[in-house]
């Protein structure tokens, strides 16, 4: 049976790339394992006349190839084109090198083909890279471009689903014109799926394969397991048990400051430090930080020391808390599913996912502490020369206080809701469904 191709939002983008006629750099995607990124990389493959695929992870003669210096560009490309009997032509081959952190030589090399190279199409993919990259002096300082790519959001699984009438629905609706009442609960029904599965690939491809919600979390646990393993490919630098400490404990605190001494006693802080900054660069831990909010950018007025810790997907993290499918599936608000909290990383990697590709986002939450009262709003976001607060609620009810002190505060124009409320606003709180969040930038 022929595999269902579940297109990308990055499709486009690495399309893009590939017929600039100016000045175009190699290109290195980046994202943790399991996100689509080599797939993505075939599929544009499929745009050239020849694609040469090298996996540094399994391939022993493209390493050593690699490891002789004297190598000109044209010279690797030339033997990479007799080892795999593809031709390599500019201009009409793709060179694709996969888990290209395991050659130090071959991330050196990107630099080379730019400006050796610069007519071949070449694209690197790597997860842990930021990991390697400490290890050299100096990387490809403009001369390598570089994408970023994580596991699908809403809209993406959607469409994988065979529901663009539905991506239609919520592209077109905004806070002025709601949708009907059917379809709003109609895309409930699919947001709380999804809160279930999450949108690794390979569960949401099995999903509309027909595969059964009990075999998709068969399939979580299996990338979970995947990820145990890959720690202990790092244990010369971090005890393994030390990363998987962390990493649980990322799914127990979520949605609140990340707390170390809540890990484990066992650890000093600063090694379960180190073990978390492993768990973010490898893009399986999703940091959200303070800031001050009086100045744009968002980042010049944060505290470090205080940050939020969300996992990269709502289906591992499902997986890891023991969330009840039933709870997910039948309840109205989220009162009674882990206090809200999967509302709230829902949120967090829908923002995250939004923008363009080639933008490493950060994410920023908003705190205050006073004598008289403690405030706080989920996110902020950058929108123009405004910051605009958004609080995740886990019904309809509940104060916005905080909301309504930002917003003297700050003198933002607006504030967002976000719940499974459906559009609307009143006055200067627009109200925007959960489902619909990744979109809060556009024009909603």
């Amino acid at each position: 049976m022929r595999k269902k191709i579940m297109k990308r939002n990055i499709d486009d983008d690495l399309l893009a790339w590939a017929k600039e006629k100016n000045e175009r750099k190699p290109l290195l995607l980046r994202g943790m394992r399991q996100v689509g990124k080599t797939t993505a990389v075939r599929r544009l493959g499929k745009h050239f006349k020849y694609f040469i695929e090298v996996n540094f992870e399994t391939d022993a003669a493209a390493r050593d190839l690699f490891e002789n210096k004297k190598l000109s560009p044209q010279e690797l490309a030339d033997r990479l084109s007799a080892i795999y009997g593809v031709a390599v032509i500019a201009k009409k081959t793709l060179l694709f090198f996969d888990e290209i952190q395991v050659s130090l030589r071959a991330i050196i090399s990107l630099r080379y083909f730019y400006e050796q190279y610069p007519e071949l199409h070449v694209v690197a993919a790597s997860s842990f890279l930021e990991f390697d990259l400490k290890e050299l002096s100096s990387f490809g300082a403009g001369r390598i471009d570089f994408m970023y790519m994580y596991p699908m959001n809403f809209i993406e699984f959607l469409s994988a689903r065979g529901r663009d009438n539905l991506v239609r629905e919520i592209e077109n609706a905004n806070c002025k014109t709601s949708l009907i009442k059917p379809t709003h609960d109609l895309i409930i029904e699919q947001f709380r799926m999804f809160l279930i599965l999450g949108g690794m690939p390979q569960v949401v491809h099995a999903f509309t394969s027909g595969a059964s919600l009990g075999e998709c979390q068969k399939i979580l646990d299996a990338l979970i397991g995947t990820f145990r393993e890959d720690f202990a490919n790092y244990r010369k630098k971090f005890p393994v048990s030390q990363i998987s400490a962390v990493f649980d404990s990322v799914a127990a605190q979520t949605g609140k400051k990340f707390i170390f001494s809540d890990v484990s006693p066992k650890y000093a802080h600063n090694q379960l430090k180190k073990a978390l900054n492993f768990l973010i660069i490898s893009g399986l831990v999703i940091p959200v930080t303070q800031t001050s909010a009086n100045a744009l950018p968002l980042s010049s007025e944060i505290n470090p020391k205080n940050r939020k810790m969300f996992l990269a997907d709502t289906g591992i993290f499902q997986r890891l808390s023991g969330i009840s499918l039933k709870d997910i599936l039948v309840y109205n608000d989220f009162e009674t599913i882990n206090s809200g909290n999967i509302a709230e990383l829902f949120a967090a990697l829908e923002l995250l996912k939004a923008g363009p590709s080639n933008i490493q986002k950060n994410l920023y939450y908003w705190h205050r502490e006073s004598r008289s009262s403690n405030a706080e709003v989920d996110f902020v976001l950058e929108s123009g020369q405004n910051v605009i607060p958004v609080e995740v609620k886990r019904n309809s009810k509940g104060s916005m206080q905080s909301m309504r002190l930002f917003l003297e505060e700050k003198k933002s124009p607006f504030g967002i809701r976000t719940s499974q409320e459906n559009f609307s606003q009143t006055q200067d709180i627009k109200v925007i469904p959960l489902y619909a969040i990744g979109l809060a930038g556009e024009d909603k």
